[in-house]
């Protein structure tokens, strides 16, 4: 699904666009629009239209302005992205209070990162080897680590914690992500495919071959009635990876505070 990379521009023009340096005050006109604008109208480009659609002239097509005199806001398509990717992160919840510990913290880092990839779907286009370095993705980043902080993990361990949890979420939200656009592109809910499926497949489908499979795959179907259910197989996932947390938070320091 990766077609974009971020860090993929000049390192220096990417941070120095993330942090503002060229906004602060300076004489001469004031410019018609902001960079906080123009990263509004490329997230909302590609909330539609996805990734593949994204270049600076429909971005610019979107402000009504020639593509050329976007490039006094953005250096580039490169630049462009990193800085959606940063802005977005302002949509992460971060209260300063979660009743109920570790472990109800990192579950709302990881709900919170599911629900964004939800809201902005080509997220999942963008390899973020080089991530963006901006305030708002550092911010967010301090945050899931405070998620384990001070329960007895070294800062090494906590922040492997925060990318594995993170990592987790990248890869359970690509199936709910994909029942949706698959869902557009036929015109068929999961419900309607698989009423289609379901009387073929038990004409061609020898339950005696493949017990197992014929077992679970009657139970899991009459369950989520479609093939698989990403919400509930995230939710399942999660609960287990928090217990290989707590197991080895249990091992540092003889303790599971939860």
């Amino acid at each position: 699904m990766t077609t974009d990379f971020s860090g993929a521009g000049d390192p220096v023009r990417s941070i120095e666009l993330l942090w503002r340096v060229q906004e602060r005050p300076r004489r001469g006109p004031k410019p018609r629009f902001s960079v906080d604008d123009v990263a509004a109208a490329a997230i909302a480009l590609a909330d539609i239209d996805g990734l593949g659609a994204l270049s600076m002239r429909r971005v610019a097509e979107r402000l009504g302005v020639q593509a050329m005199s976007l490039y006094t806001y953005v250096p580039g398509k490169a630049e462009l992205i990193d800085l959606m990717l940063d802005t977005v992160c302002t949509e992460m919840p971060m209260p300063a209070d979660v009743p109920g510990g570790w472990r109800a913290r990192l579950t709302l880092v990881a709900r919170s990162n599911w629900e964004l990839y939800l809201r902005h779907p080509w997220m999942l286009q963008v390899a973020t080897t080089r991530p963006p370095l901006g305030p708002n993705l550092l911010a967010k980043y301090d945050y899931e680590l405070r998620a384990v902080d001070g329960v007895g993990l070294s800062d090494l361990e906590m922040d492997l914690i925060v990318q594995m949890v993170t990592d987790y979420v990248h890869g359970a939200v690509r199936g709910a992500v994909g029942a949706t656009l698959v869902a557009q592109a036929t015109g068929l809910s999961d419900e309607q495919w698989w009423e289609r499926a379901a009387p073929v497949l038990e004409k061609v489908f020898d339950p005696a071959r493949h017990p197992t499979a014929a077992r679970v795959g009657a139970a899991a179907g009459e369950e989520y009635q479609a093939a698989a259910d990403p919400a509930r197989a995230f939710a399942f996932g999660l609960e287990r990876l928090l217990d290989g947390v707590e197991s080895l938070i249990s091992r540092q320091t003889g303790d599971s505070e939860k």
